[in-house]
């Protein structure tokens, strides 16, 4: 008899697999005013430090931190301004990027992560990705100016196997992977040593527990020239 496999388990929802939330410090939102940077915050939750800015009616609120803004700073223009699409210039690097007015920054929120803005008009805005695809916005969603900081996090190396469970638990990721090949048979469907392997790619309708490795493959293997 078989088991569940891990992604199974993760979906499942259990303590074992979910994220510390407790120690996120908040959720980035754009709000109506000018606000001006109190403090720049570490979370837990993601790559970016978090900028606790404070408007002009007293309000406080987070928002993801540019490149180059420290406390002190009156996010009016130049990096960290947030703005609608239809007010920032062709060609500026923005990130935080709404898709569709008031939904909040959705795009582009990683560390050193930014989109372009190609072109503009009346009715639409078309940036482009990090992934190099083009997107067509609406010209009142909003998105601030700049790249988000934290860009070298990844040049730095993880020195200890212990270090990076830890950071890899905080936010609920499995860590360490094993392949599915080198498991046993009952484990994964690729498992089994030289007997028993299922390879890829696997029919759309199967079962929860087997749709695993290319799922309705159109193709497989190099292509012919």
């Amino acid at each position: 008899m078989g088991k569940r496999i891990i992604s199974q388990r993760r979906g499942r929802g259990s303590p074992t697999y979910r994220a510390n939330s407790h120690r996120f410090k908040g959720r980035p939102e754009y709000k109506e005013g000018i606000p001006k940077v109190i403090d720049i915050i570490n979370d837990p939750g993601r790559d970016p430090p978090l900028a606790k800015v404070k408007y002009e009616n007293g309000e406080e609120g987070l928002l993801i931190a540019a490149e180059g803004i420290k406390v002190g700073d009156v996010l009016e223009s130049g990096n960290g301004c947030v703005l609608p699409l239809s007010k920032i210039p062709v060609g500026t690097q923005i990130f935080g990027i709404e898709t569709y007015p008031n939904s909040g920054p959705k795009l582009c929120r990683t560390a050193g992560s930014a989109a372009i803005l190609l072109s503009k008009s009346e009715k639409e805005c078309i940036i482009k990705l990090p992934s190099k695809k083009q997107k067509s916005l609406n010209p009142n969603c909003r998105a601030t100016i700049g790249v988000p900081a934290g860009s070298g996090r990844n040049q730095k190396p993880w020195m200890k196997a212990g270090k990076k469970w830890i950071a890899m638990h905080a936010r609920g990721k499995l860590y360490p992977i094993t392949k599915g090949v080198s498991m046993n048979s009952v484990s994964h469907p690729f498992g089994g040593g030289g007997t028993g392997k299922r390879r890829p790619p696997v029919s759309r309708f199967a079962p929860p527990g087997r749709k695993v490795g290319s799922v309705a493959a159109r193709r497989t293997g190099k292509k012919k020239r």
